[in-house]
């Protein structure tokens, strides 16, 4: 069953909309927001609809708190729902079909399956409502009218990069441990991850591939089914940080984690402090915030004046270690903590 959570903004009379919002729009914290934006008695509700991949993960937690938020600072009303797991669909298109019934005027959603989700999204559309993908972008992008995401591309490139060089010239075994094969941003991270390594798929170098839904317990139970069968494995790339979390805690069991680097993505507070112990040599960056956020600000924008949001917005991804390499640009574990959500 589909569970759709709504949480109403104060109802207050109007006092009309202000440069404060435009200005808000490129803010990466709330507090830069000003004041909230009331209505009047009469005027129409703002109901927003969020769609996340799932509940739990504290990237999409952290996206739930800033769109509830920036909702009540707008005096709208924010209706959320998520997948049971990492790849759901199902849960997702029917949370869809539920707020278009519910009146929503725009749907924020962090797509499971890139492809399989299009459908419904395109009867969401095509009944007046604004969709927009948040992190994760559709197959094709097109089919929702915006983009708010990290660039997943980039941000594998980044940790793709930095595992090279720190490797130097000695052989890699490789271990890449992805979401789902429905998930364009793990595709997008793995592909970045290779490119930035310099090697392609299929490349010798990687010995072990698997998918761990994004999960912290089946990272630790894949990680441990590739060092069953590649016990000299040196580099692990993950997809997110509780895979990465996951991974740690396998290798720690077998004795193996001071031998191998590990590099992850997200930033997340728990993340960057792993940075800082090394339990994870580095992490890209992420900012789930700032696209609730601007998410919702759009969902407003288009209901009270008609304006559709569009195109592509990168959100910004940003290298984070206490160990820097010449030539890669990076950011430390103190500007990590200064920027990471919980």
């Amino acid at each position: 069953m589909t569970i759709i959570r709504e949480a109403r903004g104060p109802v207050m009379g109007r006092t009309g909309r202000t440069a404060g919002l435009a200005a808000c729009a490129v803010a990466a914290t709330l507090a830069a927001c000003g004041p909230a934006v009331v209505r009047e008695a009469g005027e129409p509700e703002i109901k927003i609809g969020l769609i996340t991949k799932t509940e739990s993960n504290p990237f999409f937690v952290t996206m739930r708190q800033g769109a509830q938020a920036m909702a009540t600072a707008q005096s709208a009303t924010l209706m959320t729902a998520a997948g049971k797991y990492y790849g759901d669909n199902a849960t997702q298109v029917t949370a869809i079909e539920k707020m278009v019934a519910a009146g929503v005027k725009g749907i924020l959603i962090t797509p499971n399956d890139a492809t399989a989700i299009v459908p419904s999204i395109k009867k969401a559309r095509d009944a007046g409502v604004l969709v927009i993908a948040l992190d994760t972008p559709t197959r094709p992008q097109n089919a929702t009218d915006a983009l708010l995401a990290t660039d997943n591309f980039k941000a594998g490139e980044l940790i793709g990069l930095y595992a090279k060089a720190m490797m130097g010239d000695r052989p890699a075994r490789i271990a890449t441990l992805d979401a789902t094969p429905g998930s364009s941003s793990s595709r997008l991270r793995h592909a970045g991850f290779l490119k930035g390594f310099g090697i392609t798929e299929g490349d010798r170098s990687i010995v072990c591939s698997r998918n761990t839904y994004g999960d912290r317990t089946m990272g630790r139970i894949e990680m441990r089914h590739c060092l069953r069968e590649n016990p000299g494995i040196n580099v692990v790339y993950t997809v997110n940080e509780p895979t990465a979390f996951g991974a740690h805690a396998a290798l720690k069991a077998m004795g193996l984690e001071k031998g191998v680097l590990l590099v992850s993505v997200d930033g997340g507070c728990v993340g960057v402090q792993a940075v800082e112990i090394g339990q994870i040599a580095a992490t890209a960056q992420q900012y789930p915030l700032k696209m609730a956020e601007l998410g919702v600000q759009a969902v407003v924008e288009y209901a009270e004046s008609g304006a559709r949001a569009s195109g592509y917005t990168d959100t910004g991804v940003r290298l984070i270690t206490d160990k820097p390499v010449p030539g890669i640009e990076s950011r430390n574990t103190l500007f990590g903590r200064r920027h990471c959500w919980d």
